[in-house]
Order: C-alpha cells, then sequence, then structure tokens
C-alpha cells in the first residue's frame, strides 16, 4: 500500500512501513519500521517455544536481517539508529508489541515496494514454522484486511 511518499502495511498483528526520513538524514534516506504484536500472536505461539524466543520477535528479528540484505543487494546503505520516528505506527496502543526501526541511504525506487512484498510474507512463514503448523501462506502479498482475517482464523484453529 503507497501512502504519499510512503508504503504500509498495516493490520493489528504487524506493521512494515517505508517513509522519507526527513530532517538532517538526507534527502534520499528511508526510515524502515517494523513491529510484530506479540500478544495478538499468543494463540498461536503460545506453548510453542522457550522463554526468551518468541516466534514474532525472532521472526521479525531474522526477517529484518534479510531487509538489510536486500537493501545491500540494491545498492542501498542500511544504517542502526535509535529513537522514536516510528511511535505512532502500532494500530494496537494496548497490545504488547515487538518493533524495530533502521534507515536506508540510497535505496532505489522498486525497492520498497519488493521489502513490503517480501517482508509481510516472510514474517508469517517464520513464525509457522518456529510454531510446526502446517498452514501454507499465500507467496503473493494479500490486503492487510484479508491477511488480518487469515491469522485471526489461525488464532481460532490453534488457540489453547
Amino acid at each position: 500500500m503507497r501512502q504519499e511518499n510512503s508504503y504500509e502495511y498495516i493490520n493489528d498483528f504487524l506493521y512494515f512501513v517505508i517513509k522519507p526520513a526527513g530532517g538532517n538524514r538526507g534527502g534520499n534516506a528511508l526510515l524502515y519500521c517494523s513491529g510484530v504484536n506479540l500478544q495478538r500472536f499468543l494463540p498461536i505461539t503460545k506453548g510453542r517455544h522457550r522463554l526468551g524466543l518468541n516466534p514474532a520477535a525472532k521472526g521479525l528479528q531474522s526477517v529484518n536481517l534479510r531487509v538489510r540484505s536486500l537493501s545491500l543487494s540494491h545498492g542501498a546503505t542500511p544504517k542502526s539508529i535509535h529513537g522514536n520516528d516510528c511511535s505512532g505506527i502500532a494500530p494496537a496502543k494496548d497490545d504488547l508489541w515487538y518493533s524495530e526501526l533502521f534507515l536506508i541511504e540510497n535505496a532505489s525506487e522498486p525497492l520498497p515496494d519488493e521489502i513490503i512484498n517480501y517482508a509481510v510474507v516472510d514474517l508469517l512463514k517464520k513464525i509457522f514454522l518456529a510454531c510446526m503448523l502446517k498452514e501454507t501462506m499465500p507467496d503473493k502479498l494479500i490486503e492487510p484486511g484479508e491477511l488480518k482475517t487469515f491469522i485471526e482464523d489461525m488464532c481460532v484453529k490453534y488457540g489453547r
């Protein structure tokens, strides 16, 4: 989903947002924001991992490493940053979210779309694999509302 110079994929379970960094970070720098709602994924992940190894959080970390690699392969430069540049993106404010952000400098035009398409699908594949769920994720990105319904159905199916 493209929103005025930004690329967004947001629902109650996860978000991936790429937007202009602004400020003194350079005119062509992008801010990459990602998050996963640990609380909403609990029916799927609860009891299927060891302490400190939540599949949703670990899945997001793994996806973000691949996003950095993907950025490098396109000639861009990912850089770690700290701050609250991504605050306010998570739709459910009272839930427990795990989030990460970093900067992407010199990103080519098609890179943000490629990142969003990859990140959403791969995050769910990683979570399902870690939880040993035999569910097939679509290889193609579906609308955020459709994905929300799909994940809710999985929560009902696998919830304990």
